[in-house]
């Protein structure tokens, strides 16, 4: 049988599991590559890599080389190849294209040129050509730009330019991590080739083998537990599969193929009465139910238990005839949660320092081995790590921390505080002493506590009852961001010891400008709502869904002149939001009040917020509108009104876009034009450099209320908002 040139590619870190992986399966020649590894061998070798790899992402089946200085000379060597012999004209195609040089800079333009040198010499031959198909076309051809060499991978140490292109069929056509147990569109936290590369570097299979258990007490969607089940039953991991790029290859031999797979589920077959007992846990009802469905998907129904139990409560389980681990040591893998999400990352190190804790106090004797986004977390575990690996899920560098968990407990840490996070322990509870008595005296159960009173913590605090909500600005680009990620951590150790509440009750967001739409995007989707009280109302917030929580605490005395102007008459609400200046304007005797916005989903919480004040029926509507056509149609007139438009917005729902700075003119225009006879209008915007022009609405009363209405605990922050009374002259 004659050898083929072959590259599978793979995530950093793996590189050297990935070439003692091919070497196993019978591969030559075997070299690492920056990307990836070469390795030699007959078709066999490329097929087996396709069906048994478990860490590489793709298998490329070299079939020419030649020069490739410029797009031309690209374009001439990728027709030298008889395309017919590898794909049918009526067949799809796509083109994957790396590296450059000075004739090719682009990767897809290089692409481009490929895809036209075998598209045309099919139209010049048969007169008929194939398409392209991105996803799952019959065949996928690869091409790279590397030195030239007469000799393999030893070009690539060459000191000449990438002027050589190697074209390859790729054999796996997609993503090898991709093994068809996965619910489709369904995104994992980590991708299947690295969950199985952190098993490998933890020993898993020696430990599998000897039947030794395994826990991840974070499954999330049961990624660690199939593949570690699946090394342990010697199934392949490409058998679920359904697609591969070589199926489609006219080159393909089907009979090799067959004879692959029947081994394979053989091999399986055999292997699934092997697995040893292994254990999933999540706190997330969603995420149980996503890893048993996966599990049942992967050949691996009832053979992993999965259940629903907080970190808090992990203990090594039971497995042994008598119901107990004893001496028997095991395996805890697992992936926390990175941080990531919006309401998470405040959780961060106290998940990891309660991980640490669970591990020292029930698992001593086993192993363990967690990815941490940063050291300072991996630290926060509290044992020392007797190995660190950086590996990559995605785009995202992460470390790869193995432990030896001690027999013997050890005492529980001493976390002691910085100069600086003392100071902040300080100030927490020196501004919670002076504001808390002010806000239990007017009835306000949330409010600012701390706003980068010390500038090295530059977050701010909002008490919202027994909830803390910590606000991080981006730091500017001359900061250290380690550094800054460094003082984060502190800050979220110390706000739970200075506030006296749990450390899973402090949420963490970071304020910066919202992409790609208004200010109030959707950024998670746990829907859980917390009740609190202000002066004569009381709102529904949100502290993890979205970038702000659904009350403005700046605006709490906006909201009670509000009250104050409505009282005896019929009340507009414009950009309201959630609609709590409707509550006020309610509650303070409006003959009615109109609520509008845009979005269903703020309309929705506007009703809410109205009828948990009990103000209910037709005197109190909620309009779903876009706000400038809402007033342009509007036939009633009123007696106050509150505009507060949001800085920048390009809804979808909307044409054009909306820019507070441009248009307020039009819209404090189009607001007056509503109000009756001796109607008030307040204007409010958030917009720090926000410059009123006052000589276009120089025939308005206009009355500057910013200073008037910035709440005590916004005295930090007198430019957080602009405020102004208007009245038509009389």
């Amino acid at each position: 049988m004659n050898d083929h040139n072959f590259f599978a590619s793979a995530p950093q870190g793996l590189l050297e599991l990935l070439a003692d992986e091919l070497r196993a399966l019978g591969a030559t020649a075997i070299r690492l590559q920056p990307a990836g590894v070469y390795f030699r061998g007959p078709l066999v070798i490329g097929y087996r890599a396709c069906l048994w790899s478990r860490l590489a992402g793709r298998v490329l089946l070299e079939i020419g080389t030649g020069p490739a200085r410029d797009a031309d000379e690209l374009y001439t060597t990728v027709q030298k190849i008889d395309w017919r012999q590898h794909m049918s004209a009526r067949g799809t195609l796509a083109v994957d294209f790396t590296g450059a040089n000075a004739g090719i800079v682009h990767t897809r333009f290089g692409a481009q040129r490929v895809k036209d040198a075998i598209v045309d010499q099919f139209n010049a031959k048969a007169g008929i050509r194939p398409d392209v198909a991105v996803r799952r076309p019959d065949v996928r051809v690869g091409v790279h730009l590397r030195k030239p060499t007469g000799h393999g991978i030893k070009g690539m140490f060459q000191e000449t330019p990438h002027d050589e292109a190697v074209i390859s069929i790729d054999l796996a056509g997609e993503g090898l991590h991709r093994r068809g147990y996965r619910e489709e569109g369904v995104e994992a936290p980590i991708k299947e080739n690295l969950a199985a590369g952190m098993l490998m570097r933890a020993g898993w299979p020696a430990l599998a083998a000897a039947g030794a258990p395994l826990v991840d007490p974070m499954c999330g969607s049961g990624t660690l537990l199939i593949e570690a089940a699946h090394i342990a039953c010697d199934r392949a991991p490409g058998l679920g599969r359904e697609y591969f790029g070589l199926l489609g290859w006219r080159g393909h031999q089907p009979a090799l193929w067959t004879e692959l797979l029947t081994e394979a589920r053989a091999r399986a077959a055999i292997g699934i009465h092997k697995v040893p007992p292994i254990f999933g846990y999540d706190g997330e009802a969603a995420a149980v139910k996503a890893a048993i469905a996966n599990a049942a998907r992967a050949g691996l129904g009832g053979r992993i238990r999965v259940e629903r139990r907080e970190l808090a409560e992990l203990v090594a389980p039971e497995t042994g005839p008598s119901g107990h681990v004893g001496e028997a040591t095991g395996l805890v893998a697992t992936n926390p949660p990175y941080g990531e999400r919006l309401g998470v990352r405040a959780d961060m190190p106290a998940l990891y320092e309660l991980l640490g804790e669970r591990l020292r106090d029930h698992f001593g004797g086993w192993k363990a081995v967690i990815l941490a986004p940063d050291l300072e977390l991996g630290h926060a575990i509290g044992l020392r790590a007797e190995r660190r690996h950086v590996l990559y899920n995605g785009a995202i560098p992460v470390n790869l921390l193995r432990f030896e968990i001690p027999r013997e407990a050890p005492p529980p840490r001493k976390h002691t505080r910085s100069e600086g996070g003392e100071a902040l322990f300080n100030r927490l509870r020196k501004n919670r002493k002076q504001l808390g008595s002010w806000a239990a005296r007017h009835g306000i159960e949330a409010y600012r506590i701390y706003d980068s009173d010390i500038p090295e913590y530059a977050v701010a605090v909002d008490l919202y009852r027994d909830w803390a909500l910590v606000q991080e600005y981006a730091a500017p680009a001359e900061i250290d961001p380690v550094r800054a990620a460094a003082r984060l951590r502190e800050a979220l150790r110390v706000i739970p010891d200075a506030l006296q509440i749990p450390a899973a009750q402090v949420v963490c967001k970071r304020r910066e400008r919202a992409k790609g739409g208004g200010q109030y995007g959707r950024r998670d989707d746990a829907g859980e709502m917390l009740e609190v009280r202000e002066g004569p109302g009381r709102f529904l917030v949100n502290l993890t869904d979205y970038l702000d929580t659904g009350l403005f605490l700046d605006h709490r005395d906006t909201r009670a002149l509000v009250g104050q102007v409505a009282r005896g008459k019929r009340f507009l609400n414009l950009f309201a939001y959630t609609g709590t200046a409707s509550v006020y304007a309610g509650k303070g005797g409006a003959l009615s009040t109109t609520t509008v916005d845009l979005s269903s989903t703020y309309c929705a919480w506007a009703r809410r917020n109205l009828e948990l004040n009990g103000l209910r029926g037709p005197q109190h509507r909620v309009v779903e509108a876009e706000c400038r056509e809402f007033m342009a149609r509007e036939l009633r007139r009123y007696g106050a009104i509150f505009l507060d438009p949001p800085t920048f917005s390009n809804s979808k729902k909307m044409e054009g876009v909306l820019d507070v700075q441009r248009d307020h003119v039009e819209l404090i225009r189009a607001a007056v034009r509503l109000l009756e006879r001796d109607g008030v209008l307040i204007f409010s915007t958030n917009y720090r450099r926000f410059r009123l022009d006052r000589e276009q609405l120089a025939d308005l009363e206009i009355e500057d209320l910013s200073a008037t209405t910035i709440p005590k605990d916004f005295a930090r922050s007198p430019k957080i908002h602009k405020c102004y009374r208007i009245t038509a002259r009389r």
